[in-house]
């Protein structure tokens, strides 16, 4: 018994704060879910115990009872706070690098791998024969050594 409340997720949402309507408290529980607490940084407002996310929470629900739509909140919430408040940032161009931009390193990391490991190594060169005038040379540098 003790193990399924282990890995049940926690919910932060107090029972004064759900809404009597089941289909509107099932909307702002997921709209909940998406958007970061500004306090946790890493965590759902759904999830938080911070009171400005117990804040947020309240603000989805008075919105959804006015009736706006889930677009609607998510456009309300993103002017004010930005779109740091967003969980999963948007796909635009303002935030391609932030989408693009791994597997662009990645790309670049790859390609860096391959060009060194195709490159000739310093073994390859010296199996090769020396010419005359190298050992001539090899040998009055060993001369003078000594």
């Amino acid at each position: 018994m003790i193990f399924v409340a282990l890995i049940a997720p926690a919910h932060a949402v107090q029972p004064d704060e759900m809404l009597k309507d089941p289909v509107l408290e099932a909307r702002a529980r997921h709209l909940s879910e998406g958007l970061r607490c500004l306090v946790c940084q890493n965590e759902s407002i759904d999830n938080s115990n911070a009171p400005l996310a117990r804040d947020l929470r309240i603000l989805i629900r008075e919105r959804l009872k006015a009736g706006d739509t889930d677009s609607q909140i998510i456009a309300f919430l993103v002017d004010r706070y930005g779109e740091f408040v967003l969980l999963k940032p948007r796909f635009d161009a303002r935030n391609l690098i932030l989408w693009l931009g791994p597997f662009v390193i990645l790309l670049l990391g790859i390609a860096i791998a391959w060009s060194k490991r195709s490159r000739p190594t310093a073994s390859t060169v010296a199996e090769g024969e020396l010419s005359t005038e190298e050992k001539r040379r090899l040998l009055r540098v060993l001369k003078d050594a000594r």
